[in-house]
C-alpha cells in the first residue's frame, strides 16, 4: 500500500503572511489581493443587454493590462431545510393549483438535492504585485498599486452590471483558501 502525504496549505500556497486590507504576502516578495465577484445572470438579458455586456467585457479585459486570476469554487448545496420551509408553507395553503405546483417545485428540488446536481458558485479574481526591485519593498506603494488594480476591476465589471468587493478580513480570506484546497476531500466525506 502506497502511503501518500497530504499537503498543507503553507505547501500548497506559499503563504508568509496576510497583512491588513487583505494583502496577502507569498514567496519572492510577491504581494496578492483577492476580490469576490457576485456575477449578473447573463442568460436573462436580451440580445441587446448581452451585446453591451460583452462590449464591457472587452473593455475590461483591455483596460486591465496586469495579471489576473480567476478562481470558481462549485460547493454542493444541502437543500433539505429549504424543501421544509417549502412544505410547512405549502401545508397552509388551501388553493389547489398552488399546492400543485408547489408540490411539483417539492419533487424537482429533491430530484436535485438527491442527485447532488444543486450547487451554488462563487467567482474571484486574485491580482498580484511584485516590486521590481525584490531588496526595496514599500508596503504602502504596494497596498496602492493593488488598490488602484482594485478600483479598475471594480469600475470595468460594474459596467457589466456585477459586484465586486475587496476581501479584507483575515477570517473570510483563510475560509476561501480552506474551501479550495478541502472541497475535494470533504465532497468525498459527504458522498460517504
Amino acid at each position: 500500500m502506497i502511503n501518500i502525504k497530504e499537503k498543507t496549505v503553507q505547501e500548497w500556497i506559499p503563504i508568509r503572511q496576510i497583512l491588513k486590507e487583505g494583502i496577502i504576502e507569498i514567496e519572492n516578495n510577491i504581494y496578492i489581493k483577492i476580490l469576490e465577484v457576485t456575477p449578473i445572470n447573463y442568460n436573462l438579458k436580451s440580445d441587446l443587454e448581452k451585446e453591451a455586456i460583452l462590449n464591457s467585457f472587452k473593455i475590461f479585459f483591455r483596460t486591465c493590462q496586469f495579471d489576473i486570476q480567476i478562481l470558481i469554487q462549485s460547493n454542493k448545496e444541502d437543500l433539505t431545510h429549504h424543501i421544509s420551509r417549502i412544505k410547512k408553507y405549502v401545508s397552509k395553503k388551501e388553493n389547489k393549483y398552488l399546492k400543485n405546483i408547489s408540490e411539483n417545485y417539492i419533487q424537482y428540488i429533491s430530484n436535485l438535492n438527491n442527485n447532488k446536481k444543486s450547487s451554488s458558485k462563487k467567482f474571484y479574481i486574485i491580482i498580484k504585485n511584485q516590486p521590481i526591485n525584490k531588496k526595496e519593498k514599500n508596503i504602502e506603494i504596494i497596498k496602492q498599486e493593488l488598490n488602484e488594480k482594485y478600483i479598475k476591476i471594480k469600475e470595468c465589471l460594474s459596467r457589466c452590471g456585477n459586484k465586486v468587493n475587496n476581501i479584507d478580513k483575515k477570517e473570510e480570506i483563510l475560509k476561501i483558501f480552506f474551501s479550495y484546497l478541502n472541497t475535494k476531500k470533504y465532497l468525498n466525506k459527504k458522498d460517504n
